[in-house]
């Protein structure tokens, strides 16, 4: 991905860890008969926690 941010916002920290979350917690498009989901990509400070960016894993799910 182009223009991460690099750096926390919230503590200074520059160590930038990614997670995913997924199960219950994905996210469904609206109006589709079978609403088959995509877990969803958080980066996350390591050192404070604080969640920076979060996105869908399969965005192409969500064309219409």
């Amino acid at each position: 991905m182009k223009n991460q941010i690099e750096q926390c916002p919230k503590c200074g920290g520059n160590e930038i860890g990614k997670g995913r979350q997924a199960g219950d917690a994905a996210v469904f498009p609206l109006g589709k008969i079978i609403p088959l989901g995509s877990a969803i990509i958080h980066r996350i400070c390591t050192h404070c926690g604080y969640v920076i960016e979060s996105y869908v894993e399969n965005p192409s799910k969500y064309k219409s």
